[in-house]
Order: structure tokens, then sequence, then C-alpha cells
């Protein structure tokens, strides 16, 4: 029941990226990726190009907000969900505006967080199927 699609969690939480990374193998089938932040997500992303993206907020070196808007000019339909434990309503708009697919804040419960991912996955990659999944 998985999306054959590749990903990249992008946190500098060791802890954070292991529990994301036991949460997308129920969701897709491809390779997982990591990145500790945003300098090292950028130089992942344009030699793998994954999929989808979870991308941390507040990073050293490089934040998520500039980290998206450097992804986004390098294609500008890259598909990124911001992840965060502080979810101010600025932040939150800002992702948005700056080309985030979703949000999700990192108290949120396993089975939501799943969800939301599935819902953005189903949302940006239309012909996307999940493998034997009942969606």
């Amino acid at each position: 029941m998985a999306f054959d699609l590749r990903a990249m969690i992008v946190d500098d939480d060791d802890h954070v990226r292991t529990f994301l990374i036991v949460l997308l193998r129920k969701i897709v089938s491809g390779n997982i990726l990591e990145a500790r932040n945003g300098e090292e997500a950028i130089e992942l992303y344009r030699r793998e190009r994954p999929d989808l993206l979870l991308l941390d907020v507040n990073m050293p070196v490089m934040d998520g907000l500039e980290t998206l808007a450097r992804l986004r000019a390098i294609n500008p339909d890259v598909v990124v969900i911001m992840i965060t434990s502080l979810a101010m309503r600025k932040i939150v708009e800002d992702a948005v505006r700056a080309g985030a697919a979703n949000f999700i804040r990192k108290d949120t419960p396993r089975p939501q967080i799943v969800e939301i991912i599935k819902e953005t996955i189903l949302a940006s990659f239309p012909h996307a199927v999940a493998e034997g999944a009942e969606m």
C-alpha cells in the first residue's frame, strides 16, 4: 500500500528523521533520503531529484523557508511539506506563499500525519497509484 515515489526528509534532529522514515515507509515504496540542514538538502535534491520532501522550518545553517525558496528556484514544481514544532500563523502563511504543498506540526498524531502526507501525494501527483492500496 505504497506510492512509487522517492522522498527526502530534511531535519536537524536525528530522532525526528527516524520517526518520519518509519511513517514514510508505510506510504512510499521508493528510496527515502535524509539531510540535516538546508544546504545538504539542496545538494542532495540536485543529485537525486526526490518526488516529495518533508522539510523542517527551524534548522541551523539554512532554515526551511530559505531552503524552500532555493528548491523552488531549482524546480518550481517541487512538492514540499513543511514540518515544525512551532506552527505560528505567520510561518504557515510564509511557507504556503513560498510554495509549500502542505504543513505538519510535529505534535500531530501519527495517523493524521500519514493522512496529510497521503492527501498531499494525491493532490500533487494525481496519476500516482498506490501499489495494492485502497485509498
